[in-house]
């Protein structure tokens, strides 16, 4: 068996990065994609590998040579690379191709060592390697049928979203016997360059022979093994997160801050989303009106802060819509004076409190990270602040500052001149949440010092429209705050959201009553993980100590390397206390919790 290895494009959408070096020689982790993929068919007995060069070819071929006197090389050049396709590569490298069994590469790909290994081993004789769809992926889509069968190449005009479901992506890598290649490929490669020219893809051709007569490929699924196509410098940013040693892997991906979707088959247990809410009803109304929304600005904040009062019964003059409450808290501590109390410690979009100077932090010292209304009240009566800032329910811990507490601290607050600032994203979890809001104008009205946040992204389950909403009856400082924000601050798919939201009022109701029942079906299972000590929470989190075994970052590290499962280390978060290991575990549906709750019971028998 020989392996064939294409490799003449010029990498136009990497830019500067292919500037000077063809595609292959792009570096991932300090590693270049070239010495990956040819350390890895150095373990595999082959005779020759055959690799097709052309953009900044010689330089290739010399590094090449050089580095691997030792590998069977034989080079093929395209000298029209940058007026033909992939197919007219593999065209010129068909008399090697004609003569043994035949490993098929790209060159831009990264992949594990797994991947290789399962192909040269498949009982198939002639196959794709493929994984399922999945939102990052481009290129080449296959059908396949029981069998593994490959009934059909689609090809991205003919790409239709409405049938994803059965697609699968080729990964551009493929085993092919000689007997196909002569009897079958390279007849079929002729008649097609011949009709169609050499500025095409040689996937059409396998399209064609599958139209025609069927021609048993077959698909090798490796679906839950890491590879990765690298066509632009996000994907290189992707790929080094992927393939990075373990520490570096975590490190990367939550340098990112978000966007898991588009690591493949990444659990994401670290982002506090609603899994029960929007119905898919919702869903299907929003891709509905995908086309128009997409094609049509949004309106300004007028319209915007009406929608933004009607989906909480409140007065527009009262209200500021945000592109998340990351936004609005941000613009209204640019807009308050003196020292803002915060309790710590505090995550996600709160982040910056810990090196804003003005911060005078509350931290509470007992292990559940708990504190009432008169520690507050205690604390900021010693330690002057002009804004108290609170989480409630808190992030991480989950505590709550019940209904009668809320209304002691915001009387005393206003008795004592400081302005307090309720985040209530959470908020709805809670058990008797109705009592727990102060979004009502009567309340607003009555304590003109006060102002509430509420997110509108992770907890209704819509965390890429980045929505929130701040709301006070302090009509300057939300004048202020809506000149800060701008004129267009949320898109026409967060303003849609927001207007068609009252239709399934009651089905997000009934998606917040679902999570506290998986709630307490969730934290019962938790209790079970013997170095688990699991803080009750009011929220869709809880806050775990980790009490032995391992440190909050081993477990956090061995549930992303041997699961792909992301939680949220927060022991090296500022506030914790130094001497205790915690994570945050976000609640998801039943069929995820299992999941989870599975790996950390098997990782503490194991």
């Amino acid at each position: 068996m020989q392996a064939i290895i294409l490799a003449a494009g010029m990498g136009k959408r990497l830019g500067e990065l292919t500037s000077q070096n063809t595609k292959c020689m792009l570096e991932v982790n300090g590693i270049r994609l070239i010495d990956r993929v040819l350390g890895q068919l150095n373990k595999l007995d082959l005779s020759r590998i055959v690799i097709v060069i052309g953009y900044q070819g010689e330089k290739l071929r010399n590094y090449l040579l050089q580095k691997y006197p030792f590998l069977p090389l034989v080079f093929v050049e395209n000298p029209i690379y940058d007026k033909t396709n992939n197919i007219y590569s593999l065209w010129l490298a068909r008399e090697y191709m004609a003569e043994e069994d035949t490993l098929l590469l790209e060159s831009d790909l990264i992949f594990e060592d797994a991947v290789l290994y399962e192909v040269v081993h498949s009982k198939y004789r002639d196959c794709a390697l493929v994984a399922k769809y999945q939102s990052w992926m481009d290129g080449t889509m296959v059908r396949i049928n029981a069998d593994n069968n490959i009934v059909n190449f689609i090809s991205k005009k003919a790409f239709n979203y409405a049938e994803v479901d059965s697609y699968y992506k080729t990964v551009n890598i493929y085993k092919f016997s000689r007997e196909f290649i002569v009897n079958t490929y390279l007849p079929f490669l002729k008649a097609y360059i011949q009709v169609l020219g050499e500025n095409e893809y040689y996937e059409q051709v396998l399209r064609v022979i599958t139209l025609i007569d069927g021609a048993g490929i077959k698909a090798l699924s490796i679906s839950g093994k890491h590879w990765y196509e690298i066509d632009d410098v996000q994907d290189l940013r992707i790929a080094e997160a992927i393939f990075a040693a373990p520490e570096e892997r975590l490190k990367k991906i939550e340098q990112s801050l978000g966007g898991y979707w588009r690591y493949p088959s990444l659990q994401d247990f670290s982002n506090l989303t609603n899994p029960f809410f929007p119905t898919q009803r919702m869903v299907e109304e929003m891709k509905a009106n995908f086309e128009i929304l997409l094609r049509n600005s949004p309106s300004g904040m007028t319209v915007n802060s009406l929608l933004g009062s009607k989906y909480y019964s409140l007065r527009q003059d009262y209200v500021v819509v945000g592109n998340g409450v990351v936004e609005l808290i941000k613009s209204l501590l640019e807009n308050v004076k003196g020292n803002v109390g915060v309790v710590l410690p505090t995550l996600d979009d709160t982040q910056y409190f810990y090196e804003n100077p003005r911060v005078v932090a509350f931290n509470s010292h007992n292990e559940d990270l708990s504190y009432s209304v008169s520690d507050l009240i205690d604390f900021y009566t010693e330690h002057k602040v002009e804004s108290l800032f609170v989480v409630n329910p808190d992030n991480p811990s989950g505590n709550m500052i019940a209904r009668r507490g809320l209304i002691q601290l915001v009387e005393w607050t206003r008795d004592n001149g400081i302005r307090l600032i309720i985040d209530e994203s959470y908020a709805d979890f809670a058990d008797g949440w109705k009592e727990i809001t102060l979004l009502h104008d009567a309340i607003l009205h009555r304590y003109s010092h006060l102002c509430v946040l509420k997110s509108i992204s992770g907890g209704y389950g819509v965390a890429g429209l980045c929505l929130g909403i701040l709301a006070s009856a302090d009509m300057s400082l939300i004048e202020r705050i809506r000149k800060d924000v701008g004129v267009r601050n949320i898109n026409s798919f967060a303003e849609f959201y927001m207007q068609i939201y009252g239709k399934y009022e009651n089905e997000y109701i009934e998606g917040c009553n679902k999570l506290r029942k998986e709630r307490d079906i969730f934290m019962e299972e938790l209790k079970e993980i013997p170095y688990l000590r699991v803080i009750p929470s009011q929220a869709n989190y809880f806050l775990c100590e980790v009490t032995g075994r391992f440190t909050s970052y081993d477990l956090t590290l061995r549930l992303l390397n041997d699961y792909n499962i992301l939680i949220k280390d927060c022991s090296a978060k500022e506030g914790f206390p130094k001497d205790k290991e915690y994570i945050r575990i976000a609640i998801r549906d039943r069929e995820a919790n299992n999941t989870l709750y599975g790996k950390l019971k098997f990782l503490s028998e194991s």
